[in-house]
């Protein structure tokens, strides 16, 4: 973790030009974000005034996320948030992830037609803020200036890029008084009856009076450079590092009240400034009457108001879950340590059965013994229990006098049972945990409750992806070919990849078609689309190609032919084709392309050869389209490779560049089997996630006839 003060050595030109902005502009909180490579991720490079944890928790924001870094970085303009409810109207998101009072600029960073980024600054919110003419020319000059900071180091060949977390960058500090006035100033603050402290903008005590740590109950030795929240277990569930965070954001002072351990009423007032929060601790002179809003410790805690947080971010995270093994492990990983569930399992009910769609946290028993069991009926008498909602069980003689059949697993204590439910049907149940006897309040029960209608239009709209993309998988692997035919004198690889988990499908598809004992056609293809439409279409394609192509049509025929087809079948959907007529007795080949990438002839020893195939226009355009044919010597041992643009684009690179790297990386020897250079090709191409489909098809002229491999 890098939580500390940025140092000089580590610094970036940008650094300087950030705290600058902050101190000439009267923000309280400034932050830089920079585009990746991709141009696709915003990364937050440096902070001033911002809790680290926070920092984090907004350090990677994608360009089409709508949060105003976002935004402003995508249409190019400056954005303004005069306060808490402009920004509610504005990003409702991110107002509920931050509901903190506080003014916003974010602007890009841009240098011409490049954007490298943009700078984000906040202010207190009230009337005296407003974006004048005076802030508009400082954060427009500043971002100018970092623009050029940005474009020099680019040019001189050493580019800024953000590090794996957020630096933290100091404010201009304050000058340091003398020693015997610090001293002083000590004995002046234990004279006093009430306590104070100074927190830092992380919540670590830099300053504790003597009557401070008194009224805490803890020595300055053991609470100076913590947090008071985890370092007083008597706080952490208190709204302490809330309204820690709200002192921050808002620059207004906050307060609260909790009950120290000897049950003693404390008063905290919070008082923001440049460098922390200056706190003031007295006892409580209200009286009994504000007992009823102190939390209590131990079994019967509230719902703490970062957890609300919490399940407020995990909220807007489901809203992007398109699995629904991602909406378990999102849940799970928000629920689990928020409410200190220990296990986790969502059911769902085939017939008369349950079955365990995921879990997390139970053994393999456990779920062994919950799948396959009958649904669980309640006793007779407790027939008004209403299965459709929420049920808390706070031991397991609660859950056993309703449920007689219930079987406890993994020792768990106490259960919350959340229906899942969508437009009045249930599609599931989410069980939480507990190793231990828990006291469900009314505040957890809400919060849960709500959580559960958060969870089932989340896991709803993850099952009917699932159904669409396995149906949609189903059939686009239905329409390629299960195995190729076997042509003697020459070997063959074939492999498709499907787009990583979560993209849609594609239209990628490959062929070889048996002409004669010495004439095959190989093709390749890919449609345009990410949809079923493109998957069906790509089996209309495969099956003209071979009607045309056994009726003796040579290459450039049969793309034509095919051509006017598609464009009666799908006038607004395309296809690229690369058509091969391979003739193993005069070891030639001749190509047709619509628009297809060129293919690669290797040789052993040698560079690979990318072939110009002079492509005619796409499948579905012209009716009137005609496509060249070019001639190929394949000689002995030569391997033609064809390939769908999955295999080479990477985002950034020129598609010709991602072509000759193909080549580059294409190292054929004689006694390599064609299926482990097929495997290493894909491999380096499947490094990282994919939004595209792969087909390639691999063929080399052989002496004797090998066993096909698909």
């Amino acid at each position: 973790m890098r939580e500390e003060a940025a140092s000089p050595s580590g610094s970036s030109p940008l650094d300087e030009l950030l705290i600058e902005a902050v101190a000439g502009t009267g923000a309280h909180i400034g932050a830089v974000y920079l585009l990746d490579g991709d141009g696709e991720i915003l990364l937050m490079d440096a902070q001033v005034g911002m809790p680290a944890a926070v920092a984090r928790a907004w350090a990677r924001v994608r360009t089409n996320d709508h949060v105003p870094i976002a935004v402003a970085v995508r249409d190019g303009h400056m954005i303004w948030l005069a306060d808490r409810e402009h920004m509610a109207r504005a990003f409702p998101t991110s107002a509920v992830l931050l509901p903190y009072h506080y003014a916003a600029a974010i602007s890009p960073i841009r240098t011409d037609d490049t954007v490298w980024g943009g700078l984000v600054l906040l202010w207190p919110a009230g009337p005296a803020t407003r974006l004048s003419r005076r802030l508009r020319t400082t954060i427009d000059t500043t971002c100018a200036q970092m623009g050029e900071a940005l474009m020099e180091a680019a040019e001189k060949g050493r580019p800024i890029t953000p590090g794996p977390r957020p630096r933290v960058l100091n404010p201009r500090r304050v000058p340091t008084a003398e020693p015997s006035a610090q001293v002083r100033a000590l004995e002046c603050l234990n004279r006093l009856p009430e306590g104070y402290c100074s927190l830092d903008v992380e919540g670590r005590v830099t300053f504790l009076s003597a009557p401070a740590a008194e009224l805490l109950g803890s020595c300055s030795s053991e609470l100076l450079g913590a947090r008071l929240w985890k370092a007083l277990p008597w706080m952490e569930n208190s709204i302490f590092e809330d309204r820690h965070r709200a002192a921050v954001f808002s620059r207004q002072v906050t307060s609260f009240t909790a009950r120290n351990p000897v049950g003693q009423l404390l008063s905290f007032r919070l008082f923001p400034g440049v460098s922390g929060i200056t706190v003031r601790i007295t006892p409580d002179s209200a009286g009994r009457d504000l007992l009823h809003r102190v939390p209590e410790t131990g079994a019967d805690r509230p719902t703490r108001v970062i957890a609300l947080h919490e399940m407020l971010h995990l909220a807007t995270t489901l809203a992007r879950a398109v699995t629904a093994q991602e909406v378990i492990d999102l849940v799970a990983d928000h629920v689990m340590p928020v409410y200190n569930v220990q296990a986790l399992a969502i059911l769902t009910s085939k017939g008369d059965r349950m079955r365990v769609a995921a879990s997390r946290g139970y053994s393999r028993q456990a779920v062994e013994e919950f799948d396959g069991r009958p649904v669980m009926p309640p006793v007779p008498e407790r027939r008004p229990y209403n299965a459709g909602k929420p049920a808390f069980f706070s031991s397991w003689e609660e859950l056993r006098a309703t449920y007689p059949d219930a079987i406890r697993s993994d020792d768990m204590s106490a259960w919350a049972f959340l229906p899942l439910v969508t437009s009045g049907r249930p599609i599931g149940t989410c069980i939480l945990a507990y190793d231990r006897p828990h006291h469900f309040s009314t505040d957890e029960r809400a919060t849960l409750t709500a959580l559960a209608g958060l969870m089932a239009q989340a896991f709803e709209r993850a099952r009917l992806y699932d159904v669409k993309h396995q149906l949609a998988q189903c059939l686009q692997s239905s329409l390629l070919p299960h195995a190729l035919p076997e042509v003697p004198g020459l070997e063959l690889a074939a492999r498709y990849v499907p787009a990583t988990p979560g993209m849609d499908i594609g239209g990628d598809f490959y062929d070889l078609i048996r002409l004669s004992d010495t004439v095959a056609a190989a093709v390749i293809g890919d449609v345009q689309g990410h949809d079923v439409t493109a998957a069906a279409l790509m089996g209309q394609v495969r099956t003209a190609i071979h009607a045309h192509a056994t009726a003796g049509a040579n290459p450039g025929e049969v793309l034509a032919h095919t051509n006017r087809l598609l464009i009666e079948l799908a006038p607004d959907r395309f296809t690229s084709c690369l058509y091969v007529s391979l003739d193993l007795e005069r070891h030639t080949a001749c190509l047709a392309s619509a628009g297809h990438l060129p293919p690669l002839l290797g040789l052993p020893g040698r560079a690979a050869q990318v072939i110009d195939t002079s492509p005619g226009l796409l499948l579905g355009i012209d009716p009137k389209a005609e496509y060249a044919t070019t001639e190929l010597v394949l000689p002995p041992g030569s391997v033609l490779t064809l390939y769908t643009d999955g295999l080479i684009e990477e985002p950034g690179i020129d598609l010709g560049q991602s072509i000759a790297n193909l080549a580059e990386r294409f190292t054929l020897s004689p006694d390599l089997p064609l299926h482990d250079l097929a495997e290493s090709l894909i491999e380096e191409a499947t490094v990282d996630q994919r939004g595209d489909d792969i087909a390639l098809l691999l063929l080399r002229y052989a002496t004797r006839q090998v066993s096909v491999r698909g």
